[in-house]
């Protein structure tokens, strides 16, 4: 027969347990599209730092003649932005890209209003619309016929695809990309 110490010690081990792992009653259910949001606007912040980080005199650089410039970077990532977010079927006005901007004003502008325009398809969701069908396009062959959640996070992890070549670019030029500096 255990003796009261070990029973104690056994109770005080099985409350802890339980307390560590029940769920608790005052947390906030969870949402597809409340998480989505959060998601887009932290990427948003991550890219308009990383955009604003090139000297406006280097904008067109490029590692190598087969890549991208850094301007046609961010104008990819908006573009895709658009694309991608308009499947979402927002009744939000998509931006107009220009895909051959290369003043680092009208650049940037493009990037923030890609966002803004992720942002207003997001908002106008709900948990039970972000698992609905996604609105087909010319870009198909890249996902195929999807949800609409799978729609953002796709274009979610391009953009951080296309942040990481950004960081390398950066990198080549001898600056440190803004995620990576130590304060």
């Amino acid at each position: 027969m255990p003796s009261t110490t070990q029973t104690l010690r056994t109770l005080a081990i099985s409350f802890a347990l339980f307390a560590a792992t029940a769920p608790v009653a005052s947390a906030q259910a969870v949402s597809v599209q409340d998480g989505a949001l959060k998601d887009w606007a932290s990427q948003r912040d991550t890219l308009m730092k990383i955009a604003s980080a090139m000297p406006e005199d280097k904008s067109g650089y490029r590692p190598t003649a087969a890549q991208r410039t850094w301007n046609e970077q961010i104008l990819h990532i908006a573009q895709a932005n658009v694309v991608q977010m308009g499947r979402l079927g927002p009744r939000a006005a998509a931006p107009e890209i220009n895909m051959k901007a290369t003043s680092r004003a009208e650049v940037l502008k493009a990037l923030q209003d890609s966002f803004d325009f992720g942002t207003a398809a997001l908002k106008e969701q709900t948990d039970a619309t972000m698992i609905e069908q996604a609105a087909n396009t010319r870009f198909d062959q890249f996902i195929g016929p999807s949800a609409r959640v799978r729609v953002v996070y796709y274009v979610i992890g391009h953009t951080w695809d296309i942040y990481g070549q950004m960081a390398v670019y950066l990198r080549l030029n001898g600056i440190t990309p803004p995620a990576s500096q130590r304060f």
